[in-house]
């Protein structure tokens, strides 16, 4: 019996977080797939920022990185995104790491260790938001080397797509009517799902031409929105973005070789290619530019110092920096735009609220004998009260 009972008792808890691995090489792939609770496997030098807040708000458990975090070349904000929301980060696990773990077995992780019940898989160094904020001073320290080689990278550029930049060569016919109008484009960047919430009210006065660039179609979708373009890799793209009766622009190399063009051919769809060294959303601007739109609002797209710097691609950023050159003042950051339309009060509730009390004075006036001339009154101050709030909350 007593034998028995041991063999029947069950096996104390390994210690560490659990759940399903969901690993691959290429970052994108891994993102599609998350569900909340799943250990992210990803290898991906210099985390950057908008892959982080991914990360985030799929709530994975975890984070195990085969490449290190921050390489020390610039200082990129993804892992302080991961370790400030209480995710786990565990870094520079080595090359191997994506062939010993299998994407959707279980697996554990502990003290930096990632097991598949008690076998180690690969270990890496645990981050703290004491060791990024560490390692983020030095990478600072790297940014002389890295503002060389973007003079550089933007002189070429320069050489490469100046009549693109300067004079709109290349930039595809689209069915979609830019000329005069504003623009509203929207890319997966920071916090861009809770921006685009809050230029609810933007979208519903100036019905501005909406363009999805990649996961940002998908964005619009999510908030209703039917885009008017979409510029994007097609395999970056739900089918429901791909077939909303968009324009589809698909990013081509300078060759005009297009990768994922057939997806929207068999889907029915029509697309054009817009041949360029430029990244999507530098497409996107340039089309909009040239096109003649009167105002560029974007959303998730880099906008500062920090976002600038935390994309770690130099040829990428050429083509950013040159793009909001040329773009000039038609573009505006659409945080600004929210925070405009966060502090504006529409006057009509306030203008009811005040009808609603004056048709009460009336009635009252009126069931005790007041006659024709109360009604008199109460259309003349109701006629001031309306120009007075007017004054004070403009259209």
């Amino acid at each position: 019996m007593k034998l028995s009972g041991l063999l029947h008792r069950s096996r104390p808890e390994l210690p560490g977080l659990t759940g399903p691995a969901r690993a691959d090489r290429r970052t994108e792939n891994v993102l599609r797939r998350l569900r909340p609770g799943d250990i992210a496997v990803i290898d991906q030098v210099d985390l950057d920022r908008a892959t982080a807040d991914a990360l985030v708000s799929a709530r994975v458990a975890a984070v195990v990185n085969a490449a290190p975090s921050i390489s020390g070349r610039f200082p990129n904000l993804g892992p302080q995104v991961l370790v400030e929301a209480g995710i786990p980060l565990v870094d520079d696990c080595g090359p191997d790491t994506l062939r010993a773990v299998k994407d959707g077995i279980r697996v554990r992780l502990h003290d930096g260790v990632l097991y598949t019940g008690e076998q180690p898989l690969c270990e890496g160094r645990e981050q703290t938001e004491d060791t990024v904020a560490d390692a983020l001073d030095e990478a600072k320290q790297g940014l002389t080397h890295q503002l060389e080689a973007f003079a550089a990278n933007t002189t070429e550029f320069m050489r490469r797509e100046r009549s693109l930049l300067l004079d709109g060569h290349g930039v595809p016919e689209v069915d979609v009517d830019l000329d005069g109008r504003p623009v509203l484009v929207v890319a997966a960047g920071f916090e861009h799902v809770s921006v685009l919430k809050q230029l609810k009210g933007y979208i519903k006065e100036y019905r501005p031409v909406l363009v999805g660039v990649g996961a940002g179609a998908d964005a619009l979708v999510a908030a209703r929105y039917k885009p008017d373009l979409v510029v994007a890799d097609p395999s970056e793209v739900s089918n429901q973005a791909l077939t909303c009766g968009a324009d589809v622009v698909v990013p081509a190399f300078p060759d005009g070789h297009a990768p994922g063009l057939h997806r929207v051919q068999d889907l029915g769809a029509s697309a054009v290619t817009f041949p360029s060294m430029a990244n999507p959303e530098d497409l996107a601007l340039l089309l909009a530019h040239h096109r003649g739109a009167s105002m560029i609002v974007t959303v998730g797209l880099s906008a500062s110092m920090a976002e600038f710097l935390d994309r770690g691609r130099s040829g990428s950023n050429a083509s950013t920096f040159l793009t909001r050159l040329q773009a000039g003042g038609t573009v505006v950051d659409g945080v600004m735009i929210a925070q405009m339309y966060r502090s504006r009060t529409s006057f009509a509730p306030l203008l009811l609220l005040i009808a609603a009390a004056v048709v009460a004075v009336v009635v009252a006036v009126l069931v005790s004998g007041g006659g024709p001339a109360v009604l008199d009154w109460a259309g003349a101050v109701f006629a001031t009260v309306r120009s007075w709030v007017s004054g004070w909350f403009p259209a």
